[in-house]
């Protein structure tokens, strides 16, 4: 569903992207970690087309994405932090999403509007939300319209626990449907039970892309954060996120 070749990307003196190449196909949920500044973010603005790599290509569904945006239609995207126009109320930007998509009531997925109780603020403006509040919008519009492609991005930062848990049971509920999925978190045992493959990302570079299995079998650790730890150990890498992965799994 998705290719990438030879992807790099500098800003000035940072190499952010270093010759980056990878395909994720349908049914998979693959977790990119590491560290802050790896380039996992960058990695997936070019995906989305927000940020243009300096060489490479990227296809969505066997279309190159700088030929024609229309590919976005397949993807829903959940950033790390959402922005909204601050006088804009909740109802309002779902109703304008919709008008701009065009897409009819039937086919919309308002699984998490209910989940989240969000139809009963669609009268609050946007700037009036709090941080977990405006975390639920974004969920919420990255599953409504029922896409084939999820990114998401520290999908579960801000969340209440009960949040957290209904979001990864909507994230399942899609895995089952064979939907891909991407994505990054540091909390890396919201990860445990939804990922199949993951990649490690450090220095821009793509340090190890491996299914679940594969990399359970190689370190001996059946929890995520263990695993990666046990590599980063293991090839003397960013001892300072070390300490995080170990931290998570008190």
């Amino acid at each position: 569903m998705i290719r990438i070749e030879k992807i790099h990307k500098r800003f000035r003196r940072l190499q952010a992207l270093d010759d980056i190449s990878c395909f994720f196909g349908k049914g998979q949920v693959v977790a990119l970690i590491g560290p802050n500044g790896s380039g996992k973010t960058t990695l997936i603005k070019c995906i989305l087309g927000m940020v243009k790599p300096d060489s490479g290509q990227i296809f969505v569904n066997q279309l190159p994405v700088e030929k024609d945006p229309a590919y976005r239609a397949s993807i829903g995207y959940m950033p790390q932090i959402g922005r909204y126009p601050d006088n804009m109320r909740i109802g309002h930007l779902f109703r304008m999403m919709k008008n701009i998509r065009q897409v009819p009531d039937n086919e919309l997925d308002t699984d998490l509007l209910v989940k989240f109780n969000l139809v009963s603020l669609f009268e609050k403006p946007l700037r009036t939300l709090s941080g977990g509040t405006r975390q639920k919008v974004s969920a919420a519009l990255a599953f409504y319209f029922n896409p084939d492609i999820l990114i998401l991005d520290e999908p579960t930062a801000g969340l209440d626990p009960l949040s957290s848990e209904i979001l990864k049971e909507k994230i399942m509920e899609e895995k089952k449907k064979e939907k891909l999925i991407l994505i990054t978190s540091h909390i890396l045992s919201d990860l445990d039970d939804l990922t199949t493959d993951v990649i490690y990302m450090q220095d821009g570079k793509l340090v190890f892309y491996k299914d679940i299995n594969t990399l359970q079998q190689e370190t001996g650790e059946e929890k995520l954060g263990k695993a990666i730890a046990h590599v980063m150990k293991t090839e003397k890498r960013e001892a300072l996120w070390i300490d995080e992965v170990l931290a998570d799994k008190k």
